[in-house]
């Protein structure tokens, strides 16, 4: 994957959504801020012990849509990343690192509700709207 998409990823403000699926096809979508691109292939998202991480451990695959206005008032643009969860931490210095390190962007309280450190190698990337476009051409 390219720089361009790592940047695209990172940019802040911005949020977006991860749907997930059960092993027996129980979707699932939720709002999240957290997930940071740290290289070209790799994803890592925080997470509280909730749905979301409930589908993962049974399914380890997940999209993540990051949507945004464009030019024109009904006019959307954005990406969907295809995600493999590869590993998580429910303990240990990782998740106590990382949550230390949030708390001083969004606060203790908030910093308190994760509970997870999954780690997600991404897959495909593919437009948020395709019409056979690349994906970059929809950022």
């Amino acid at each position: 994957m390219s720089g361009k998409l790592r940047e695209y990823f990172n940019k802040q403000p911005r949020l977006g959504v991860i749907s997930t699926s059960s092993k027996d096809g129980k979707a699932d979508c939720a709002v999240y801020g957290s997930p940071q691109m740290i290289d070209e292939k790799t994803v890592i998202v925080a997470l509280a012990r909730g749905r979301t991480f409930a589908n993962l451990e049974e399914n380890p695959h997940a999209v993540f849509m990051i949507m945004e206005p464009a030019a024109g008032v009904l006019d959307w643009k954005g990406i969907r990343v295809y995600l493999k969860m590869l590993e998580y931490a429910t303990s240990g210095p990782k998740l106590e690192t990382y949550k230390s390190q949030m708390a001083k962007v969004v606060g203790e309280p908030a910093a308190g509700m994760i509970a997870v450190l999954a780690t997600f190698e991404v897959t495909e990337v593919r437009p948020l709207i395709d019409f056979g476009q690349d994906w970059e051409k929809s950022i």
